[in-house]
């Protein structure tokens, strides 16, 4: 499993890496640039690999789509002609939509890739947990009540200030910083994690389910789940560390995180689709959307179904140590 997760670490390494080979070429200042120049199925498949692989892994992938975006040259304000030269892309407000604007769009919607491999990875406890609310199992609805309380403070902030977020911190170097101060968070935390279970003391830990969890240990992680909402910080990084500050064991930690990203990332791609749905499909269209949300499902998928169990036997510090390895290499590149 070891050597899974160095070939693992080491292969978006150098995807990342390599991504500016296949940056695109932008017109000149001021020109706009057609949006099947851009977004092409080519980029729509390294997009969705990126994001599937990385959305439930504590890395962030909303950080590593703004660098993957940043290589491809997605990062620009040049306006978007849209597909089939029918003018320029506008906002709600009649400003154009640039190229910028399109990508974080984009990184967006394919996440519902990632929620539907979550949904099918997890179908019958999702299915079990919905037939029971409709039961009124007092299981099932406490297992809703912690997810809903651990959703509510991070979405309550994103509807506030998301247009702030993305306007200060959606950059390759705010994203570095945020990697290296939750890598160091992961550190302490994990080696916490491990110093209790060589003492015994994790045995509550280990026989504490989801539903088990009381309001304000919910609350502990939808609080530290507002510290993903600075791009680099990762959603799964700060829910998997609440978890364990809640009392959950490393497995029942990872696991309410993937439940609970089911509700905060279809919150997010569902607010962000009917923000700018219009400008969605003239920017990259159906078919380029379902190359994106095809490819993140399938690599998603595949993340899950080992990360359980990856964190459960070996801890956090691996992921730590590729955040600090990518933050390195994101300044370097930022400042040569």
């Amino acid at each position: 499993m070891l050597g899974v997760m160095r070939k693992f670490l080491a292969s978006v390494c150098l995807a990342l890496t390599c991504l500016s080979v296949g940056a695109a070429e932008l017109p000149e200042a001021g020109k706009p640039v057609p949006a099947e120049t851009v977004f092409d199925a080519k980029n729509a498949a390294i997009l969705g690999v990126v994001e599937g692989l990385t959305e439930y892994l504590p890395v962030s992938s909303t950080g590593h789509l703004i660098l993957t975006n940043a290589a491809l040259g997605l990062d620009t304000d040049t306006a978007v002609e849209a597909r089939g030269g029918n003018g320029i892309v506008r906002d709600r407000d009649g400003s154009p939509f640039s190229v910028k604007e399109a990508a974080d769009a984009y990184s967006i919607i394919i996440q519902f890739g990632a929620i539907l491999a979550v949904l099918f990875a997890y179908w019958k406890r999702c299915t079990g947990t919905l037939v029971g609310v409709l039961r009124r199992d007092p299981a099932s609805w406490r297992l809703s009540r912690n997810l809903i309380v651990a959703f509510v403070p991070a979405a309550g902030l994103g509807f506030l200030f998301s247009d702030a977020i993305e306007t200060f911190l959606f950059n390759p170097v705010t994203v570095a910083v945020a990697l290296i101060i939750g890598g160091v968070l992961m550190l302490v935390v994990d080696k916490r994690q491990k110093t209790r279970a060589a003492l015994g003391e994790d045995t509550a830990a280990a026989a504490l389910d989801l539903q088990d969890l009381t309001v304000n240990q919910s609350l502990t992680i939808g609080l530290m789940q507002c510290i993903a909402l600075w791009p680099g910080m990762s959603r799964s990084m700060a829910t998997i560390v609440g978890g364990y500050v809640a009392g959950l064991s490393p497995r029942r930690a990872t696991e309410f995180s993937f439940l609970l990203g089911l509700i905060t990332l279809s919150a997010a791609s569902i607010y962000k689709t009917l923000k700018c749905a219009p400008q969605m499909l003239e920017s990259f269209g159906v078919s380029v959307s379902c190359i994106g949300l095809a490819v993140a499902f399938v690599a998603a998928f595949a993340s899950v179904k080992w990360m359980v169990d990856w964190i459960s036997k070996h801890g956090l510090s691996a992921f730590a140590w590729y955040r600090f390895a990518l933050a390195a290499a994101v300044l370097v590149w930022a400042w040569v």
